[in-house]
């Protein structure tokens, strides 16, 4: 009787310390998201250049798919390869925020940010890109104007990722 006495107060004190670690996450997030930090930071505005308003130019790139398409799957996996090492030099040297593809079948394959101001600096990193020199992929270029802490996206994505592309 002892040992059920002991087994039913081991099992309601994990359920409790369970539901306490799982509100204490949801403090957690509330109390960064309400916290004085979350104040206006002159210094990280200069550092990443933002304007008044937290925002900054960039340069999208909408991947479509390009006009030569008819490569075996060897050289498709090999241009795909590749591909994702440019995608990792780009963010790594900080030119691409953010990149990634759709999840449909439809002629616009994939985005990128680029972390540059004119659609002259964006159309010379797309010419780095093996998808886009071997034909399987072409660029739309637009102007784009968005959220300076964009920027951070790919320091963040590492401490979420457990496997690098």
């Amino acid at each position: 009787m002892y040992q059920i006495f002991a087994i039913f107060i081991l099992v309601i004190g994990l359920q409790i310390s369970c539901k306490n670690n799982t509100e204490k996450a949801t403090y957690d997030i509330e109390k960064i998201n309400k916290s004085p930090e979350m104040t206006y930071d002159s210094l990280l505005a200069r550092q990443l250049g933002v304007d008044d308003y937290g925002m900054k130019p960039y340069v999208m790139a909408f991947l479509l798919a390009g006009p030569n398409r008819n490569q075996d799957s060897l050289e498709i996996q090999k241009i795909q390869r590749a591909h994702l090492d440019n995608i990792n030099r780009m963010a790594e040297e900080g030119k691409l925020v953010l990149a990634g593809p759709f999840l449909d079948e439809g002629e616009v394959k994939g985005i990128y940010i680029f972390n540059v101001s004119t659609i002259e600096e964006a159309e010379q990193l797309t010419k780095t890109d093996p998808a886009i020199i071997s034909g399987r992929l072409k660029m739309n270029l637009k102007p784009w104007y968005g959220s300076g802490a964009i920027i951070e996206l790919n320091k963040l994505h590492h401490k979420i990722a457990k496997n690098e592309i």
